[in-house]
């Protein structure tokens, strides 16, 4: 079964809301490929391995959440970026990519997915970037009358990304708020400590965060950036599936950051 390459793009346009955000590159479609699509791949990093694997299922459209354009980047077409655009243009495979509103989405984003994996009893839309909602505050309000251990919600976080995280324990044995922002987040740890929050998970850490949690009895806890974004990419390629009646295989290329 097969459906229109611009539809499936449409429909995570209109669901992500794209034109909410001010993110640093643009957000749905970036490379166009075949008309119609039978088959998707989904993965976290646009790369060369990523199209070469999505070549080798026979998809049609790859759906990313980090693209290929940014705009911190070089303003021109360098020997690697060549190679990624010949793979997809040259086999008709379509690249779309959907960033800070696969952060930011309170159902199917990577922190609200985050926070309902955690066992979360209520997860907050949080954490402003240029205007609009990137993370959550997860609260743990029914795991007892202080919240959930400590060490127990770090255990959590290991079983859910599959890998232990670093940790920085200096907030209080019980946690009742956490704040999520995945992948590079490690400055919003100053806006958790005004929330007065119990502990802060991102991605990865800076060398400034140890001190700044100690000092102000806050866990800070770093997931992995490529472990902390897996789940919502994820989730809207099972979407597509479902609501297209397309093929969709996640590739996951593990990434130690």
């Amino acid at each position: 079964m097969s459906a229109p390459a611009a539809e499936i793009v449409a429909y995570l346009d209109d669901l992500l809301q794209i034109d909410r955000y001010r993110d640093m590159g643009p957000n749905g479609l970036q490379v166009p490929g075949a008309i119609n699509v039978s088959k998707i791949v989904t993965g976290v990093s646009a790369q060369l391995e990523l199209f070469e694997r999505a070549l080798a299922e026979e998809a049609q459209l790859v759906i990313a959440h980090h693209g290929i354009l940014w705009g911190f980047e070089p303003r021109r077409i360098g020997a690697a970026h060549a190679k990624r655009l010949r793979t997809l243009l040259g086999n008709d495979i379509g690249l779309a990519a959907y960033h800070l509103p696969l952060d930011g989405h309170p159902e199917v984003g990577n922190n609200a997915l985050i926070a309902a994996g955690l066992g979360a009893d209520v997860i907050e839309p949080a954490f402003s970037h240029r205007g609009a909602m990137i993370g959550t505050i997860a609260h743990f309000d029914d795991h007892g009358a202080d919240g959930i251990a400590a060490a127990e919600l770090f255990a959590r976080v290991a079983t859910l990304t599959d890998r232990d995280p670093l940790v920085f324990d200096a907030g209080p044995a019980y946690v009742r708020k956490l704040g999520i922002v995945s992948g590079s987040a490690a400055n919003d740890l100053n806006e958790a400590i005004d929330l007065g929050l119990d502990a802060f998970l991102t991605g990865e850490p800076k060398e400034h965060v140890m001190a700044q949690a100690r000092e102000n009895y806050i866990h800070f806890i770093a997931a992995g950036h490529y472990a902390t974004e897996t789940f919502g990419i994820r989730r809207i390629g099972e979407l597509v599936a479902e609501r297209f009646g397309v093929d969709h295989r996640f590739v996951d290329l593990p990434n130690p950051v």
